[in-house]
């Protein structure tokens, strides 16, 4: 009776899951999606500036008529303001950036050998929380992380005789499911940052949010997935698998000699960077510092991004320079380039979208649909913490069918920040919802176009695996990540913890 109803619930979840597959599918492109937007948006300008509707600016008590992108005008905007709206749109030159120091570090291998050994010298009591620590940290490689982490990890617990396939489900939950959380503000963190300022132009121009706006909360929240996810695996995961009887025999590759050599020169590289950076911040009436001697706000949080860019490329070329891959000058820019090339599907992806975000802006439909959504829940009485909490639950099922997170944010902010900001909420604390709620559900979609290579990792150690098994094994990371992240949401706003430096859950 037990297999029977174990059985009907596999085949409820395998056809849930397969319905989710088979509507993802037929999505088109990321691109061809906000293209389509686009076209969506110059349609909607052109009748409901015939209706002739207004909306009065929150900030400005300005009444804004909703202007067409059919008229003169708004044809004119379309086409002299189409590589503008490209070139400064926000998160590009901001993920630009970053990839530049942190794609010379990948691609010297800093990243690869830092992540082994990490693992490798960890003692066996605590590989699983060490997996899922490096797991979650991985995200600075960015999407490399889920072909590089999930595998070392299952090799790691095949070698000291645990389960292989509850490693990789350890290494993947902390790359996917983590994948937002860090202790060092990444490309996530300028990415997401660019899209939230441009959206919160909609209702104040003035605001800007930072890359390490988010940064205390996604601090703690390393510290607490790791742990959560640390026990899920020794408590339910690994347990439910049992013993590992398979016949697959594989060696790991430790770090060698001149790779730990090269990781501790660039350790001390940037610990100098790190030292003389300092060094410039607490100097007397250093220039790092606001006037009144501060950090909040400063030229140092706001020139963040090319502070953390020197500090990879400095680690990046002291770890290349032993391992001898740097041998002249121009190896370094040509790393880089390498790196960069790795970037051309978001370029492009990036150019749909800020034509998509401008011309919502442009037409006065952003601050419309955000007023009048504002008033909508303000009527209903859904102000406080319910609203938010569903926006969270709202944007988790959402992923499922839009794994890119950049992507995704960019098709939610234009709505639900400057809506959220009338209701009183910090765009960044806004932010932080998307992002819990977004990287949770990541390890579940079947739309992760990584799950394939996980899939194909899986069968090397159990032949049968399939969809069913990853999903059955990832679904408990997912919901207590949620819940988990949900809970720690409510505590920093309730307890008045910032969230990043200066930054609360209300303007």
């Amino acid at each position: 009776m037990k297999v029977e109803h174990e059985v009907k619930q596999s085949r409820i979840m395998t056809g849930f899951l397969n319905g989710i597959e088979k509507l993802g599918n037929k999505l088109p492109d990321p691109f061809f999606i906000f293209a389509f937007l686009a076209i969506v948006v110059i349609i909607a300008s052109a009748i409901i500036n015939s209706l002739n509707v207004t909306v009065v600016h929150p900030g400005t008590s300005e009444e804004l008529a909703i202007k067409s992108l059919l008229s003169g005008e708004g044809i004119q905007f379309i086409l002299t303001e189409m590589l503008s709206n490209f070139t400064g749109f926000a998160p590009l030159g901001l993920v630009l950036a970053m990839m530049l120091g942190v794609g010379l570090a990948d691609k010297v291998g800093l990243l690869e050998a830092a992540i082994k050994k990490t693992m490798l010298s960890t003692p066996k009591s605590l590989v699983t929380y060490a997996v899922f620590f490096v797991g979650i940290l991985g995200n600075i490689a960015s999407d490399a992380a889920f072909v590089l982490i999930p595998p070392l990890a299952a090799m790691i617990f095949y070698t000291v005789g645990r389960h292989p396939l509850a490693g990789l489900a350890a290494g993947f939950a902390g790359v996917g499911a983590g994948f937002t959380a860090n202790i060092i503000v990444g490309g996530t963190d300028a990415l997401l940052a660019g899209i939230t300022s441009e959206a919160a132009k909609a209702v104040d121009p003035s605001i800007s949010v930072s890359p390490v706006d988010n940064w205390y909360f996604m601090s703690v929240s390393v510290v607490i997935l790791t742990l959560i996810g640390g026990l899920i695996t020794e408590r339910i995961i690994e347990p439910r698998l049992g013993k590992y009887d398979g016949e697959l025999k594989k060696e790991f590759e430790p770090v060698t000699q001149l790779e730990s050599k090269a990781l501790k020169n660039s350790v001390i590289a940037g610990v100098i960077y790190l030292i003389v950076l300092f060094t410039a911040l607490f100097w007397p009436n250093s220039p790092l510092r606001n006037e009144e001697g501060g950090i909040i706000p400063s030229t140092f949080l706001s020139g963040i991004i090319p502070i953390i860019l020197l500090f990879f490329i400095v680690m990046g070329t002291a770890y290349g320079v032993t391992v001898k891959k740097i041998q002249k000058s121009t190896d370094i820019p040509k790393f880089m380039g390498s790196a960069m090339k790795d970037m051309s599907g978001y370029i492009v992806l990036i150019f749909a979208a800020s034509q998509f975000i401008a011309y919502f802006n442009w037409s006065n439909l952003g601050t419309l649909i955000a007023v009048r959504g504002a008033d909508l829940l303000t009527s209903l009485n859904l102000t406080g913490w319910f609203v938010i909490i569903l926006f969270v639950f709202f944007t988790a099922g959402l992923n499922l069918l839009i794994f890119s997170g950049s992507a995704q944010w960019a098709l939610q902010a234009p709505i639900f920040v400057p809506m959220f900001m009338l209701l009183g909420f910090n765009p960044a604390f806004v932010q932080v919802a998307y992002r819990i709620a977004d990287s949770s559900t990541n390890v579940i979609t079947p739309l992760n176009p990584y799950i394939l290579i996980i899939l194909a990792y899986m069968k090397e150690y159990d032949k049968k695996a399939g969809l069913g098994t990853l999903i059955s094994m990832m679904l408990p990371y997912s919901i207590a990540f949620l819940f988990t992240w949900v809970i720690l949401l409510v505590l920093f706003g309730l307890l008045g913890i910032p969230f990043g430096p200066g930054v609360g859950m209300f303007l």
